[in-house]
């Protein structure tokens, strides 16, 4: 019996938009899916332990997505998300799957309708038009130039404009292909799928008259695989000393790891960072263990304390250990994946923009000894473990592919 065609496809401006459909992937009954996995060059490390059908396409660069973010300009042009259809849809003739999963993928919202494939789409909560969310203004132009009291009221008042102008390219390619408009709301053109899965739980996230097609998938959990280094079984690391897991990320901190690592250094702690290839350390403090990747679950699961840019995948990676976390976030998806685990009581938000040494020690040092914080920590552990990920997909699919006419069915 043939199995059933599966394409992933990855939006590859952050290695979390890989790792993400890839744990997905690998969680998979091998035996009733033929998987198909798509991304931009440059990944190839990731895909070490698997067989998948692998497929090309185009993606921003990392630096020119950062750049856009740090700009606040749209993420992309009508002309970019115009050639990515037409990427997408050369694939989708060349592969013919039964359904096509997308990781911020945006393009899928045109190409998998004008194929009439179904569509599945993951994304996060706080990004859900049915999930209530506090705005911070992040990272931006303006909050170098004002303080933050008074950019925060100000990015709030502008914030549905900023969205609608950022939804304008997405739309414009959709009118252009007979589709109709998304509308105004950002949110819409990042969730917009035949079924919408959310990489969080509701206890962080919780919803507000969410439809059917929407769901929680939980922490959908993901690590390179890469050579532990030589250090990583070292006698210190099990002397009793509270360790700290220090991670930035591929989205833009990275440059203040050796600040992170200054601060850190006077502690009682044994510091585990991993660099993300992004920047070289030159000075690596007596206390600390440096390595371009490590394993993040197992990182974190030795932890006391985690300490990232804020984005979902380690500070899950965090909360799925049972672990506090403190977010140095800079981007906006940052600032919302924050306000839930602050909110949670399980850890503490930062400015990457207004980043002290002092103020990041304070906070570890109080985190470290926070009985409610880890409290906290090991609830959401709790409440992670009740949601299967791949199990939850798969369902998702099953329902999906038995509501899909099949060629020749009425």
């Amino acid at each position: 019996m043939a199995r059933t065609s599966i394409l992933f496809m990855a939006e590859a401006v952050t290695l979390a938009h890989v790792g993400r459909p890839l744990s997905l992937a690998l969680g998979l009954p091998g035996d009733q899916y033929d998987i198909h996995f798509a991304c931009a060059d440059g990944y190839d490390f990731c895909f070490k332990q698997t067989a998948f059908h692998r497929w090309r396409i185009d993606s921003l660069s990392t630096q020119q997505f950062l750049q856009a973010l740090a700009s606040g300009k749209p993420l992309y042009t009508e002309s970019t998300l115009q050639a990515y259809v037409e990427d997408d849809l050369r694939l989708l003739e060349a592969v013919k799957p039964d359904l096509v999963i997308g990781d911020f993928r945006l393009s899928l919202s045109v190409s998998a309708r004008l194929r009439q494939i179904p569509y599945i789409t993951v994304s996060n909560a706080y990004w859900s038009p049915y999930v209530r969310q506090h705005y911070t203004v992040p990272r931006l132009p303006l909050t170098g130039v004002l303080p933050i009291w008074l950019a925060n009221p100000l990015f709030r008042l502008i914030r549905p404009l900023a969205f609608a102008t950022h939804a304008v390219p997405l739309n414009r390619v959709r009118r252009r292909h007979g589709l109709p408009s998304l509308g105004s709301d950002l949110r819409r053109t990042y969730t917009d799928a035949d079924r919408t899965l959310y990489a969080d739980i509701p206890q962080l996230f919780p919803p507000h008259a969410m439809p059917p097609t929407h769901d929680y998938l939980g922490a959908v959990i993901w690590a390179p695989p890469v050579d532990l280094p030589p250090w990583w079984q070292r006698a210190e690391l099990s002397s009793g000393r509270p360790i700290i897991y220090v991670t930035l990320g591929s989205s833009g901190q990275g440059t203040l790891l050796p600040r992170v690592l200054r601060a850190l250094a006077p502690l009682p702690v044994t510091v585990l960072a991993a660099t993300a290839g992004t920047i070289r350390i030159d000075a690596v403090p007596p206390n600390a263990f440096v390595a371009p990747f490590l394993p993040g679950d197992a990182a974190a699961r030795r932890a006391s304390l985690v300490i990232c840019n804020g984005g979902s995948p380690t500070s899950q990676q965090a909360l799925t250990a049972g672990v506090p976390v403190i977010g140095i976030a800079g981007n906006l998806d940052q600032f919302l994946n924050m306000h839930g685990i602050v909110a949670a009581g399980a850890g503490q938000l930062l400015r990457a923009d207004r980043f002290q040494e002092t103020a990041l020690r304070h906070a570890a040092t109080r985190l470290l000894d926070d009985g409610p914080a880890r409290l906290a920590a090991r609830q959401l552990a709790t409440a992670f473990r009740d949601f299967l990920p791949a199990q939850r997909l798969h369902a998702h699919m099953q329902a999906l592919l038995a509501t899909t006419p099949q060629d020749g069915q009425p």
